[in-house]
């Protein structure tokens, strides 16, 4: 068996390192990271206008290379892993998203760290430029890709990224709601995927910590690429009425 890398992989939206106590601790941030130990994390809403220093502590802390410009409530990126390519786009409305690349086991994975504003009509206009040219339809369907973050409205993101053939939701746990983190009941932060990938494990941090850092409990994914190999041995059912999925 060909040995096939893992990382894991976490989405976080920080606000602003605010928690719902009212307090702006970055350190509280950085501590919740670090209990999940994760190889990537995927930040939303970094950054505030009385500490626009918040991306710069969090990697010096963490001992983490920071990729996203310096500015108020912004996306980013903090990594243990080289990243290329990375680049950020504006969605409509308040709807922002980061795209890098990833070389998992010799392969290309493209991430998505999204944030998405909420109101239906918006919210559509966003997930549409989304899946436009510039970011998810610039690849082939077959191409691994994994979008996390926060989608802001559960029910218009089942909605609207299950379409036919497009994406699928990573596997989850039991509870999966994050927001908001005193009390979570709904599941805004969140994965979709498309391509080779599996999703070993996902996870939602409960701690008491966790639940004071910020106003979203982060959730981690451990990926995985699907072994190539597995389509070359199902070339010979072609004649066999079933499908296959490589997640």
């Amino acid at each position: 068996m060909l040995a096939v890398k893992a990382i894991r992989v976490m989405t976080y939206h920080v606000h602003r390192c605010r928690g719902g106590d009212g307090r702006t601790d970055p350190e509280r941030i950085a501590e919740v990271i670090r209990q999940s130990a994760p190889d990537l994390v995927a930040l939303q809403d970094v950054n505030s206008e009385e500490d626009p220093g918040q991306l710069a502590y969090l990697a010096e802390q963490l001992g983490m290379q920071s990729f996203g410009q310096s500015c108020t409530g912004g996306n980013a990126l903090l990594s243990l892993i080289p990243l290329k390519g990375v680049q950020e786009y504006r969605l409509a409305k308040a709807g922002c998203c980061q795209r890098a690349d990833i070389d998992l086991a010799g392969q290309r994975l493209f991430l998505y760290n999204l944030r998405l504003d909420t109101g239906f009509y918006h919210y559509r206009q966003q997930v549409r430029a989304l899946f436009g040219p510039e970011l998810l339809g610039r690849h082939s369907a077959q191409c691994p890709q994994l979008v996390i973050g926060d989608f802001a409205d559960p029910l218009a993101a089942a909605l609207l990224f299950n379409w036919a053939g497009s994406m699928r939701r990573t596997p989850t746990p039991f509870w999966s709601a994050t927001y908001p983190a005193r009390l979570p009941l709904l599941d805004r932060d969140r994965g979709y995927m498309r391509g080779g990938l599996r999703i070993l494990d996902c996870s939602v941090l409960h701690s008491s910590l966790a639940r004071e850092a910020s106003t979203h409990l982060p959730i981690s994914f451990t990926v995985q690429m699907a072994d190539p190999r597995l389509y070359l041995r199902l070339g010979g059912l072609k004649n066999r009425r079933m499908e296959i999925a490589p997640g």
